[in-house]
C-alpha cells in the first residue's frame, strides 16, 4: 500500500521544480539546493517502559562533525551531500534504489512521461527495481493489465531489474519472478548498509534492517524521482528503542514490534525515524529484523532502521558485490525520546480488531473463536516465519481445528519450504510438518490476501470471519471482507491458534 512523502516536490507543481532545476524534460546534472531549514530542539524526556539491562554502545565509526548526528541524519547527509543535518531540514536526497510494483508502477510510469516527455529515459535503469506482486495470481482483467504495463515500461526502458511473471498457471516456469517485493529486494541484493531506497509501497521501511534509509512514497513523487533520481525529504527526528535481555523461546519479533505499537500509538511515531538498538536486537538474524523495521509504519513512522553489525554483512556477502559503506548513530546523538524495554519479561501479543495498536496479551483472548489462520505476506511470510510455525505444529502433534492458509513471500521461500529441515524434526522438511497438521498446501507466492485484492485471490476473506494473521494491518475490509475481524500476531501464535481454533498462547505448546 502507497504512501505519500510528508515533503515532496508534488506539493508544488513539477513545472515550477522543472524551471527552477533546469530538467525541462530531462534529468537535472547539478546538485539540488537547500529547500531550507528549521530547527527545533531536541526533547531529553527518556519513557521507560522496562528497567533494562545495560549493555555497552559502540561509539560511531564516523568522521568527526560538528554536531552529533543518528543513523538517519547521516544518511541524509551524505546522499544530500551535507556535512550535516538536524531534524526538520529539508534537502534533496540522491536516490539509490527505486522500487515499484504492479499495483503503483503504471501511476507512477504515467507521471514521468506527462512530466517528463513521451520519450524520456529514466535517470538510470539499474537503480529502478520493478516487481509484480500484488495482485497477480487473478484472472481480473485490470489487475493482468497493470503487470503489462510494467513489462512494456521496462522494455522500453531497458530496465536491469524487473522480475517479470508470464505464465499465472505455474509461478515455479518464471524463473525471473519472485514475490513481494520487501522480502525480493533483501534476497536479490537490493539492500546495502548506508544508502536511501525509495518504494511505492510503505512497507518499503521493511529495508531499513540493513542500516539503510528506507521508506514509502507516492506515485507522483516516484515519477519525479524516475526523471530526475532525486527527492526532497524532511529530516526526521529520531526515536530509539533499546531492547535489552535474553529473548525467550516463545517470542518473536512481531511480538516486540506489537508491544512497541501498543506502548506509543498507531500515531506515535508519525514522521519519525524509529532506531533499534540493544543486545536482543543485535540477537536477530536478518529476517527478524525485518520484520521488526517493517511494521514501523504502522506506528506512522517515516523510517525504520537497525545498526548494521556482522549478521548483516554475513546475509550480504553473496547477495551484493557493491560497496556499502554502514554509519551508526554517534555516542552523543539527539534523541526525540528512548523507550527501554526488557525482552525477557514481554509475552507473546496480539494486536486485536481493528487497529495495530489494539495490543493484548495472546492468552487474554484465549476465548475468542476464530474461522482460520492466514501465514504470509512481507511480515510474516518468509522463511524464518514458516520454520517457527512449524516449530509449533511439530511440538504439538495434532492436526489444525480450522483452515490454515500458507503463503511464501518468495519463490526462494516457497523452495525453503520444501528443502530445509526443520531443527529437532529428524529431518523433516516445513511442508512435510505443514502437511501431517492438516494445513492447505503452500501456495503462489505473492501478497495474496494481505491486503485483500480481486475477489478470486487465494485465501482472500469473502465471509464476515475471524483471522488470526501474520500480515500488518487489520483495519476493517483489510483482509476482503469490510465485517471480517482480524487478529494480528506471531508466527508462533498463529500456529498455535490454528491446532485449538482459539487465539492461543504459544507457549501451550512450546513449553
Amino acid at each position: 500500500m502507497a504512501s505519500s512523502a510528508a515533503f515532496s516536490p508534488a506539493a508544488a507543481s513539477f513545472a515550477a521544480v522543472k524551471k527552477e532545476f533546469g530538467l525541462s524534460r530531462s534529468v537535472a546534472s547539478r546538485p539540488f539546493p537547500s529547500a531550507g531549514k528549521s530547527r527545533k530542539p531536541a526533547s531529553k524526556r527518556i519513557v521507560s517502559v522496562m528497567a533494562p539491562q545495560q549493555t555497552e554502545r559502540k561509539p560511531a565509526a564516523t568522521g568527526s562533525v560538528k554536531n552529533a548526528m543518528t543513523m538517519t541524519e547521516k544518511i541524509l547527509a551524505r546522499a544530500s551531500e551535507k556535512p550535516e543535518l538536524s531534524p526538520g531540514e529539508n534537502v534533496w536526497v540522491d536516490v539509490d534504489v527505486l522500487m515499484t510494483h504492479d499495483v503503483c508502477g503504471p501511476g507512477s510510469f504515467g507521471i514521468f512521461k506527462k512530466e517528463f516527455g513521451q520519450n524520456a529515459k529514466v535517470w538510470d535503469r539499474e537503480k529502478i527495481v520493478i516487481i509484480p506482486d500484488h495482485y497477480i495470481f487473478t484472472t481480473d482483467e485490470r489487475a493482468n493489465r497493470n503487470v503489462d504495463i510494467l513489462r512494456d515500461f521496462c522494455k522500453e526502458q531497458n530496465i536491469k531489474y524487473f522480475y517479470d511473471i508470464k505464465d499465472l498457471s505455474d509461478f515455479k516456469v518464471n524463473p525471473d519472478y519472485k514475490g513481494v517485493c520487501h522480502v525480493a529486494l533483501a534476497q536479490e541484493g537490493h539492500c546495502r548498509p548506508g544508502e536511501v531506497l525509495l518504494g511505492t509501497d510503505s512497507h518499503t521501511c521493511t529495508a531499513g534492517a540493513f542500516g539503510q534509509f528506507a521508506t514509502g512514497i507516492g506515485n507522483t513523487d516516484a515519477g519525479f524521482v524516475l526523471g530526475a533520481g532525486k527527492i526532497l525529504l524532511k529530516v526526521p527526528p529520531t526515536l530509539r528503542f533499546v531492547m535489552d535481555g535474553e529473548m525467550p523461546e516463545y517470542l518473536l519479533a512481531k511480538d516486540l514490534i506489537l508491544q512497541i505499537i501498543g506502548e506509543i500509538s498507531v500515531s506515535g511515531a508519525t514522521y519519525k525515524s524509529m532506531e533499534f538498538v540493544g543486545s536482543t536486537v543485535e540477537s536477530l538474524n536478518m529476517e527478524e529484523r525485518m520484520t521488526l523495521c517493517n511494521m514501523v509504519v504502522e506506528a506512522g513512522g517515516k523510517n525504520g532502521v537497525v545498526p548494521a553489525d556482522s549478521t548483516t554483512f554475513e546475509y550480504l556477502k553473496d547477495k551484493t558485490s557493491k560497496p556499502y559503506e554502514p554509519v551508526y548513530s554517534d555516542e552523543k546523538a539527539r534523541f526525540l525520546s528512548e523507550y527501554r524495554f526488557d525482552v525477557s519479561k514481554l509475552e507473546p501479543m496480539v494486536a486485536k480488531p481493528h487497529s495495530p495498536d489494539n495490543r493484548a496479551l495472546a492468552r487474554e483472548c484465549k476465548d475468542v473463536k476464530i474461522d482460520r489462520v492466514y501465514i504470509g505476506s512481507c511480515t510474516g511470510g518468509k522463511t524464518e516465519d514458516f520454520l517457527a510455525a512449524a516449530k509449533v505444529f511439530l511440538a504439538s502433534g495434532k492436526k489444525v481445528k480450522v483452515p490454515t492458509f500458507l503463503v511464501p513471500a518468495t519463490q526462494k521461500v516457497w523452495m525453503d519450504i520444501y528443502a530445509l529441515p526443520v531443527p529437532g524434526s529428524g529431518g523433516k522438511t516445513c511442508s512435510q510438518i505443514f502437511e501431517e497438521a492438516g494445513c492447505d498446501t503452500p501456495t503462489s507466492p505473492s501478497c495474496g490476501a494481505c491486503l485483500g485484492g480481486p475477489r478470486d485471490t487465494y485465501a482472500r476473506l469473502n465471509e464476515p470471519q475471524v483471522c488470526v494473521s501474520t500480515t500488518n494491518r487489520n483495519f476493517p475490509g483489510r483482509m476482503g471482507h469490510k465485517e471480517g475481524q482480524i487478529y494480528l500476531a506471531s508466527p508462533f501464535t498463529a500456529a498455535a491458534s490454528a491446532l485449538t481454533g482459539y487465539v492461543t498462547d504459544p507457549r501451550d505448546f512450546l513449553q
